[in-house]
């Protein structure tokens, strides 16, 4: 039930159903959902924990907005934990750990052809997961999780938007590719390059989503500088 209540809040937020910065009670929310209070706040803590919700005493929660700097803070940190994991699962990439990345772009491209944005999406995260595992890095997989979370706010992906499903295939086929031949270098900078599209283009949705007149491109140039 907290998944659910997550998701939920995850795609009200991100539909528009539910507005960052307007409060909104617990117990309304529980009703809506058919739940009791106790996973509904459970959900909403969780949510808190990864800087997405804030609790008004005795009044209720509000969704946080995502600025278009926590969308560059955000791609900095993943820019900074991904692309050495990208190189170091290459270094160390095993049968097993090619034969599970192959299937999971089997996956993809099967759910992309179904137009199932969910699997996809999921398919998508695990692979992520699966090359920081891989790397041996566990601390850095929760906490690029927890980041994908944020960013999910606005709206579960640049697909639909700026680029295809066949382009984001486009991306990670390559990386895959590299980290199977254990070619650290080219692994590392196919993740930075994929990283930096995703983040750019989520930072331009944020500003325009807030009517904020801001030049985007600039702003992720001086902000991930370095990554």
């Amino acid at each position: 039930m907290t998944e659910q209540v997550m998701d939920f809040v995850r795609t009200a937020t991100a539909s528009g159903d539910l507005r960052p910065g307007e409060l909104y009670s617990v117990y309304q929310l529980a009703e809506r959902l058919g739940f009791s209070r106790s996973p509904v706040r459970d959900g909403l803590l969780r949510l808190e924990e990864a800087g997405l919700v804030e609790f008004a005493r005795n009044r209720g929660f509000r969704i946080i907005p995502t600025t278009p700097q926590d969308v560059a803070e955000i791609f900095s940190i993943r820019l900074a934990l991904e692309v050495p994991a990208a190189r170091r699962a290459a270094m160390a990439c095993s049968d097993e750990l090619a034969t599970a990345l192959k299937a999971l772009e089997a996956s993809m491209a099967r759910a992309a052809r179904a137009g199932d944005d969910e699997s996809f999406f999921a398919d998508d995260q695990y692979l992520h997961d699966l090359l920081l595992e891989a790397a041996g890095s566990h601390r850095a997989r929760e906490v690029v999780n927890r980041l994908r979370v944020s960013t999910r706010l606005l709206g579960v992906s640049t697909a639909g938007r700026q680029r295809t499903y066949e382009d984001i295939l486009n991306e990670h086929a390559p990386i895959v590719a590299a980290v199977i031949a254990n070619d650290p270098q080219c692994a590392g900078q196919l993740m930075s390059e994929h990283l930096a599209t995703t983040g750019r283009l989520l930072l331009a949705q944020a500003a325009a989503r807030q009517d904020l007149d801001i030049d985007a491109a600039r702003l992720w140039d001086e902000l991930t500088r370095g990554y």
